[in-house]
């Protein structure tokens, strides 16, 4: 019989044979912002629709061509999150965190949500692991957030990733820059595309981060924004250099970098890689420090980050970085009857409160059926319960790589010392210990 009913076009179906990927990486990146003072914070997946219009921008890609926007029940205009920044930034305001100590810091996983063109890298719905800083002017913020990219990177052995930096000027140099921008494309109005030649008048800007490839070709030789740098932005751009060179993090200025949203100021970062083809930036981010005030809340600067989660594990398995795969079940016990199908799941249960994987048959399977099923789950032991085993209390625990047996008591603190001392004894032979003098008599 057909599927009648199939996943919308640019999202994708998680499934266990990969979902243990997204959760490793996910836990890792969360345990590493708790050693940063970084907490995790969880924002609805829709909101106002006014809100990414006025953080994000009403003339980016993002709201004018790539935001899902629908009408309630109720009339209410709203809209499915395309990124992260704006609704954690109408939470710190709205659940007054920003009254509260500063630095404040926060981490999130999340899923956005956006009508692109579905392609490698590229999806409708994408997930973001993402960090936040308010309450820092200085450099040393900038330089910290991209400080945890570097070393979360680097943790998890990736290779050959890129970092470009650059600096896009405050709301009191960036006027001269966007003059200098509106001269330059004027002259060229012709080329470019109408999206673009809309631009032109109310953020030219915005063109630099046109896809288009004729506007692209034109803005090749646009000015530069480093040169239109107040002296307050300046030295922030050079703190934040001097910093990296500190951290002995490698990077290259890149003027052309300036983001697809609308709230960035100063620096803006791009880590990329080169393994991924056309989708090569796999975090991206940057400071927006009228952001808060501009929602109606104190005016407290902030700086952040995203990076795609499904570009990451593209990166990943392109440079053949195998993830530490999830253990797998401890103990399979099979039964036979009823009594030894009860008793089985009692000791699964007594099992798993002390830790240990373990399963046992809840569908009636022959014994034949259980152990077949033991194998294509790779469980390491297997026991099988019967009359004989339940009335002598005892049974045999099978080693299911080599075949070899063990007799145990059938009792849960048997099972659960049995699997402890297999463990610790792995652990152990994995060691050089011999170095480390009477070890050998313990």
């Amino acid at each position: 019989m057909a599927l009648e009913i199939r996943s919308i076009k640019g999202t994708q179906d998680i499934l266990p044979s990969d979902s243990w990927k997204w959760q490793f990486v996910e836990r890792q990146f969360l345990d590493m912002a708790a050693l940063y003072g970084f907490s995790e914070i969880r924002v609805p997946t829709f909101e106002d629709r006014g809100l990414f219009i006025r953080s994000v921008g009403d003339t980016t890609d993002v709201v004018q061509k790539e935001m899902y926007t629908f009408t309630d029940q109720g009339g209410r205009e709203l809209a499915l999150r395309p990124e992260g920044t704006a609704g954690v930034n109408r939470a710190v305001i709205e659940s007054g965190l920003i009254t509260g100590a500063l630095p404040l810091k926060l981490s999130y996983v999340l899923s956005c949500f956006r009508a692109e063109k579905p392609q490698a890298g590229r999806y409708r719905e994408f997930h973001q692991l993402g960090m936040e800083v308010f309450g820092s002017q200085s450099a040393a913020a900038d330089a910290e957030l991209i400080s945890f990219v570097h070393g979360f990177f680097d943790h998890l052995g990736l290779q050959q990733i890129r970092l470009e930096i650059n600096s896009i000027g405050c709301p009191h140099c960036r006027p001269d820059y966007h003059r200098a921008l509106k001269d330059y494309f004027s002259a060229r109005k012709e080329g470019l595309c109408p999206t673009c030649q809309e631009r032109l008048e109310r953020n030219p800007l915005r063109i630099l981060d046109c896809k288009c490839p004729s506007c692209q070709e034109i803005a090749k030789d646009a000015p530069s924004g480093l040169d239109y740098l107040c002296e307050d932005c300046a030295a922030h751009f050079e703190s934040l250099k001097k910093r990296l060179n500190a951290l002995q993090i490698d990077y290259t200025v890149n003027p052309r970098i300036v983001r697809g949203l609308d709230y960035y100021t100063r620096t803006v970062f791009e880590f990329i890689s080169g393994d991924i083809g056309a989708q090569s930036t796999i975090c991206g981010g940057g400071r927006y420090d009228g952001l808060l005030k501009s929602l109606g809340g104190p005016d407290q600067p902030g700086i952040g980050f995203a990076m795609g989660l499904e570009r990451l594990l593209m990166v990943l398995e392109a440079q053949k970085i195998e993830l530490p795969a999830p253990a797998p079940c401890d103990l399979y016990i099979a039964s036979m009857g009823e009594e030894a199908s009860v008793i089985a799941m009692s000791l699964t249960a007594d099992l798993r409160s002390e830790g240990f994987a373990a399963e046992c048959d809840i569908v009636g399977r022959s014994v034949k059926a259980q152990m077949k099923y033991a194998d294509k789950i790779g469980a390491r032991f297997s026991m099988v319960l019967g009359d004989s085993e339940l009335e002598s209390g005892r049974a045999s625990v099978r080693n299911m790589a080599d075949g070899s047996t063990v007799e145990v008591e059938l009792d849960g603190e048997s099972l659960s010392r049995f699997l402890y001392d297999v463990e610790l004894s792995r652990i152990t032979d994995s060691l050089d210990v011999s170095g480390i003098p009477g070890f050998d008599k313990l």
